[in-house]
């Protein structure tokens, strides 16, 4: 395994940990995302069905205290633009407005914004104005949310 595999199996590894761990605290919270924005810092994102409150954040944060020890710690919701990273994310937003960038290029382009018209388990499909797109969910790389303003008034 080289140092590049290495590093994702402790990513991942941790990622689970940490889902583990919140979802021990509360069965509603949920581990949204993970984010290592350097290597001494983790970003957590949690979510919870009634929405997330400062008292979610901070049992997270007390949950997860022994990593302190390595990381700059951070615990929020995810946001208005809220990242879809599994697949019942974005089977719960279908309907709304997504942007999603791909690994590779789909019938040549890499970044896609459009109203999220289907999810599976493989693959979601957008429909934007170039027309519909299926996108297997393994070519996704990074996928969120698009505010609308409605929800940012």
């Amino acid at each position: 395994m080289d140092q590049s595999q290495s590093q994702e199996k402790k990513s991942a590894d941790l990622e689970r940990e940490i889902a583990s761990r919140v979802a021990a605290l509360d069965a509603e919270l949920e581990l949204i995302a993970l984010e290592r924005p350097g290597s001494d810092r983790l970003r957590v994102y949690i979510d919870h069905p009634e929405g997330v409150s400062i008292k979610h954040c901070e049992r997270v944060t007390t949950q997860l205290r022994d990593l302190l020890e390595d990381y700059a710690l951070e615990v929020s919701s995810p946001g208005l633009d809220r990242p879809l990273t599994k697949p019942e994310h974005f089977e719960r937003f279908v309907g709304r407005e997504v942007r999603v960038k791909t690994t590779e290029p789909i019938s040549g382009q890499r970044n896609f914004t459009g109203r999220l018209t289907a999810a599976g388990p493989e693959a979601i499909s957008i429909e934007s104005g170039e027309g519909p797109t299926e996108i297997p969910l393994d070519r996704v790389r990074r996928s969120n949310l698009v505010p609308q303003l409605s929800e940012v008034q």
